[in-house]
C-alpha cells in the first residue's frame, strides 16, 4: 500500500513537473510573430519541381535560366516568401527540387512560382499542394546564414 501511494505521488509530481516545463517554454510573442496556431504549426505551400517539357534550350540558355532561378530563390527568401528550397540528388522520377512557400493558398504560391525563369521557360515544372508544418520553419534561413561558410 505504501509503495502504491508513493508511486502515485511520484507519477503525479512527474506529470506536474513535465507540464510546467512544457508551459514555461512557450513564447507567446514568438508564436504570434510566426503566425503559429496552438500547436506551433501553420499552413505552407509545398512545391515539387520536376523536369519540364522544354528540351530544346541550349546549354548557354540553360545556364542563364538557372542563374535567374537562383537569383529568384534568393529574392523570395529575403522577402520572407520562401522558407526552404533545395535540389534533389539525381533520381529516376525527374524530381529536381522543392520549395516550401510561406503562403496559405495555392493561388498565392502560384504568383511566387511564376517569377522563376526556369519555370517560365518550362525548363522546370511546378506541382503545388498545401502543407501543414512547424511555424518555426520560417527561422531556418536565419540559422542557415550563420552556418554557411560559402554563399550559393
Amino acid at each position: 500500500m505504501k509503495k502504491s501511494i508513493f508511486l502515485i505521488l511520484l507519477l503525479t509530481f512527474s506529470t506536474a513537473l513535465f507540464s510546467q516545463e512544457k508551459e514555461s517554454t512557450y513564447d507567446e510573442k514568438l508564436a504570434k510573430s510566426l503566425n503559429a496556431d496552438d500547436y506551433g504549426m501553420k499552413k505552407y505551400v509545398f512545391c515539387l519541381l520536376k523536369t519540364g517539357s522544354n528540351t530544346t534550350v541550349t546549354k548557354e540558355e540553360t545556364q542563364k535560366l538557372f542563374k535567374g532561378h537562383m537569383d529568384n530563390i534568393g529574392r523570395l527568401a529575403k522577402e520572407g516568401k520562401l522558407v526552404v528550397a533545395g535540389p534533389f540528388m539525381k533520381n529516376e522520377r525527374n524530381y529536381r527540387g522543392i520549395y516550401i512557400f510561406n503562403a496559405s493558398t495555392i493561388e498565392e504560391a502560384k504568383e511566387f512560382v511564376a517569377t522563376d525563369p526556369a519555370v517560365q521557360s518550362n525548363l522546370l515544372e511546378a506541382e503545388l499542394t498545401l502543407w501543414y508544418g512547424s511555424a518555426a520553419l520560417q527561422e531556418t534561413l536565419k540559422i542557415h546564414e550563420k552556418i554557411a561558410k560559402t554563399k550559393i
